[in-house]
């Protein structure tokens, strides 16, 4: 009789992938990572039901819905209530942040702009236009090095 004198291991079985769901799940539960209800206090209660349809019938007796805008437009003879911007004060904070600030979409934020691209955005778009033209009349664009180039030192190479 031919009988090996070595046991084999045995291959990742089954029974082992059944093993790690069971072993996490334990886990999670134990650990109160995963909690799906939380408990409120008397200070972040809801608002009640009634509360919440006095809110809704103030809103719509000082409110009217504009389809045009796609927008609720306040009623005549009503106030805006304290605190709140009118939409030319928004609009006015708006651009002035445009102008001062740029999209930066590799660090995905706004970030301030340089005393340069200041300088660029004051220029009429005539200036810029005149410029960019006297810029591209020196230099031109050297394509295996991905630089702008001097034209005059173009031709000197030549």
């Amino acid at each position: 009789m031919n009988t090996n004198a070595s046991l084999k291991p045995k291959a990742f079985s089954m029974k082992r992938l059944q093993f790690l769901p069971l072993l996490l799940g334990v886990v999670l539960t134990t650990s109160g990572w995963v909690n799906a209800q939380t408990t409120a206090t008397k200070a972040e209660a809801p608002l009640t039901r009634e509360q919440v349809k006095m809110e809704r019938d103030e809103f719509l007796k000082s409110h009217r819905w504009d389809p045009v805008n796609d927008n609720w437009v306040l009623k005549p003879g009503y106030e805006a209530p304290v605190g709140f911007k009118s939409r030319a004060e928004v609009k006015a904070e708006r651009d002035d942040f445009l102008r001062k600030h740029r999209y930066d979409v590799v660090e995905s934020k706004w970030v301030p702009l340089t005393e340069e691209e200041v300088k660029t955005i004051k220029k009429s778009r005539e200036q810029v236009r005149e410029e960019t033209k006297r810029f591209l009349s020196t230099h031109s664009w050297d394509e295996f090095n991905q630089v702008w180039v001097d034209k005059k030192t173009l031709a000197k190479k030549k």
